[in-house]
């Protein structure tokens, strides 16, 4: 009958070579590596953690690695109300964090201070920090949270202080 066709799978690998720049292999791995520090103060916490259960699975985007140190950390989730009692305990956490680092404000009052209009709630976590970020909602959905890890990985992709200058050839 002549030729036969291979049904089943070759794992060999013979002579296939992969060239890449150093800088675009570390710029991959940072994207797709983040390591969140969550700073949960309120009931988004709870959608933070629903996120790296099963039925959301955080690890597709590489950030299943919750540091609780920050300076193993490059990404801050503020998850929640922010008081002004917290506040500078939130901005000492993200001044440890080495760079390059972002920051997502989770939820309606980590963006805005929510419902919260009183003198002991921060107006939004942007007053102090810089946010790469918001995600709205009351609490937003852990699908919220994915999306925005989705958007800081697009940042991490069009960031130019992050690839050096290519050499012309």
């Amino acid at each position: 009958m002549g030729q036969t066709e291979e049904l089943s799978y070759n794992s060999k690998i013979e002579g296939d070579v992969v060239l890449t720049t150093m800088d675009s292999a570390i710029n991959w791995m940072r994207k797709n590596s983040l390591w969140p520090m969550p700073m949960g103060l309120a009931c988004c916490a709870i959608e933070l953690m629903a996120a790296s259960c099963a039925r959301f699975d955080i690890a597709r985007f590489g950030a299943e690695v919750m540091r609780f140190s920050p300076r193993q950390a490059d990404l801050l989730i503020v998850a929640g109300t922010v008081t002004y009692k917290m506040a500078y305990a939130v901005k000492r956490i993200y001044d440890q964090m080495p760079e390059p680092k972002w920051v997502i404000a989770m939820g309606a009052c980590a963006s805005s201070g929510g419902m919260y209009r009183s003198y002991a709630v921060l107006q939004g976590i942007d007053q102090l920090l810089p946010v790469d970020v918001y995600i709205s909602g009351c609490p937003p959905r852990p699908e919220a949270l994915l999306d925005g890890l989705l958007r800081i990985q697009g940042k991490i992709d069009a960031d130019p202080s992050l690839r050096r200058l290519k050499r012309a050839a």
